[in-house]
């Protein structure tokens, strides 16, 4: 066994009662899992169970988690506070007062109307939940206690755990395997359940039936920040320290050797350095500094180190130092090997476990969040925090440009086309086309303009060419991406006029074939006419007989029928 993920709410951390950030901090803005932002729909859909839900129930989420060891279960918060779950429902982990599985979301009305900061899941799976107010919910698997409530019997419903956290508010909480941490709004740690391996850190290995404080070499220090390995534990303290307890046989602990610790012990290897966010993984540890400086250890049999090998690694060694743009956050599951990172520039970087694949240096992908790094290819597609829907408000340049076209607000240009306005902005085309960059010099009578007309391509042709230099996309029917080939062959858009061949070819039906294959002919794209030519030999009989094939003009179908000739079209 190793390590379960600890997902908070990015309200938990900027939570006013939540112990304040590191000092350390420099001036730098914290990451973006550190600010409060802008609410944005996120696709969920990426994780399939979400796609048998309706587009309604989709918009109403507003944080939702996927979890279990098949990624078979789901809770979901929507905008109204109100609390769902659906799936498997292993070990009552869904918390519906009995152990049947739903493929229709139940709602958890002793939860409803209480806004949630913080979820942890572990490996019974056992829930932890902790709301606005500091209360703080278990439920699910319970053979260790892990649920806080001095007995062992599985947890059917969410049940308020208090003992000795009655009276204190609770903003972060973390589960392990089997065992549970929760973190306070003054920075006091709490542990309990499984201790086989000293990770609830009381100095002894029995386990633990109620929640306990860390104290020891914490005992006069405030936490900012828990996570937890499958038996092992980590903890941030203001001053930005790292500490670790548990199990250490894989170097998870970053202490410089394999020997576990029953109570917290300081991470030398990253003493002159302040730590903002730790996450940990099945087996490996990672922390991000301050600085943007990205450190790994632990196990690293699939390259979740990132290191370039798949050697184990006892302290914490730096990783992506080459990358020009600070790292901004950095993400792990304990249900995966998988690791990922994201930098300030809005480069979404992974490494590890991917798709059954090591890939031992960090990859650059094309997400814009690293939720999107678990869905798509983590093995199991769960979520490695609390997904959000108030996400950042970071765009990078491209998504930047692709919001503005078309925005009357802040174009300075305007095309008419069939007497429909396309906004745009002059530098945009200028930087982007050779055919703009020409046409608005001050010599010419274009650039003197407010409204262009343009008479020689329809609407849709058009806005799809001004949008495509936005966005490097077009998506038109087959039909249209004719007239787009004009253009972009008129213009002298090379790439533009592949993109146009690609949809054309994956368009080509037996009805609008020839029609196709006459269009390659007319702009001269040979590779797209030669496409064309050998799609209508091999549907001759049904091509022939189309409207299409009739009203094309005489020495064009005199040209094809001499050219399918000799291709042996016509042989008996």
């Amino acid at each position: 066994m190793e390590r379960s993920c600890s997902v908070k709410s990015r309200d938990s951390i900027t939570h006013q009662d939540h112990a304040p950030a590191p000092p350390c901090s420099r001036g730098h803005t914290p990451p973006p899992s550190q600010r409060r932002s802008r609410r944005t729909m996120v696709d969920v859909t990426k994780w399939p169970l979400f796609s048998l839900m309706e587009g309604e129930e989709l918009s109403s989420i507003r944080q939702a988690c996927v979890f279990g060891t098949s990624a078979n279960e789901v809770i979901y918060i929507t905008h109204n506070d109100d609390v769902y779950v659906f799936g498997l429902n292993c070990s009552n982990c869904l918390g519906t007062g009995d152990s049947q599985s739903t493929i229709l979301p139940k709602k958890l009305d002793f939860l409803s109307g209480r806004k949630v900061v913080s979820l942890s899941y572990g490996s019974g799976p056992h829930i932890l939940l902790a709301t606005e107010e500091g209360e703080l919910f278990a439920w699910g698997h319970n053979g260790y206690s892990q649920l806080g409530n001095g007995t062992t019997n599985q947890g059917v419903a969410p049940v308020l755990v208090s003992a000795s956290l009655l009276n204190k508010r609770v903003t972060e909480v973390a589960c392990g395997s089997h065992h549970s941490l929760a973190l306070t709004n003054t920075g006091e740690v709490y542990a309990w359940g499984y201790n086989n391996c000293g990770q609830v850190g009381s100095g002894s290995t029995a386990n633990q039936p109620t929640p306990r404080r860390v104290s020891n070499c914490l005992q006069n220090k405030v936490v900012v920040s828990i996570t937890c390995g499958q038996t092992s534990s980590l903890a941030v303290v203001e001053n930005g320290e790292v500490y670790g307890w548990g199990y250490n046989g894989n170097g998870q602990l970053g202490l410089g050797n394999n020997g576990n610790q029953l109570t917290p012990c300081r991470l030398v290897g990253l003493q002159s350095l302040c730590v903002l966010q730790i996450v940990s993984g099945y087996a490996h540890s990672l922390a991000l500094t301050d600085e943007g400086l990205l450190y790994a250890w632990g196990t690293n049999t699939y390259g979740q180190l990132g290191t370039g090998n798949k050697s184990n690694q006892l302290s914490p060694v730096q990783i992506m130092a080459e990358k020009e743009s600070r790292i901004v956050e950095i993400a792990a599951c304990h249900s995966t090997h998988t690791s990922a990172a994201k930098t300030q520039s809005g480069q979404v970087y992974m490494w590890g476990q991917c798709r059954g694949q090591s890939i031992v240096l960090p990859f650059l992908t094309h997400f814009s969040c690293t939720d999107d790094v678990f869905a798509c290819f983590a093995t199991p597609s769960v979520m490695w925090r609390l997904l959000s829907m108030e996400h950042d408000d970071f765009l990078t340049v491209s998504q930047s440009l692709k919001k503005e076209f078309d925005s009357p607000e802040t174009a300075d240009l305007k095309f008419s086309v069939d007497g429909k306005y396309i906004h745009v902005h002059k530098a945009v085309l200028k930087i982007r086309c050779e055919h703009f960059r020409s046409m608005f010099q001050s010599h010419w009578n274009e650039d003197m303009k407010e409204v262009i007309e343009i008479d020689q391509f329809t609407y849709p042709v058009y806005r799809s060419f001004l949008e495509f230099l936005y966005t490097d996309n077009i998506d038109l029917p087959p039909e249209d991406a004719i007239g787009l080939l004009d253009l972009a062959t008129s213009y002298c858009e090379n790439r533009l006029k592949r993109l146009c061949q690609h949809i054309i070819k994956r368009g080509i039906t037996i009805e609008n074939a020839f029609s196709l294959l006459a269009a390659a002919v007319r702009y001269d794209a040979e590779d797209l006419e030669e496409f064309c030519f050998k799609f209508c030999v091999n549907h001759l009989t049904e091509v022939t007989q189309t409207a299409a094939f009739w009203q094309i003009e005489g020495n064009l179908l005199k040209e094809f029928i001499c050219r399918a000739s000799r291709c042996g079209a016509f042989k008996n």
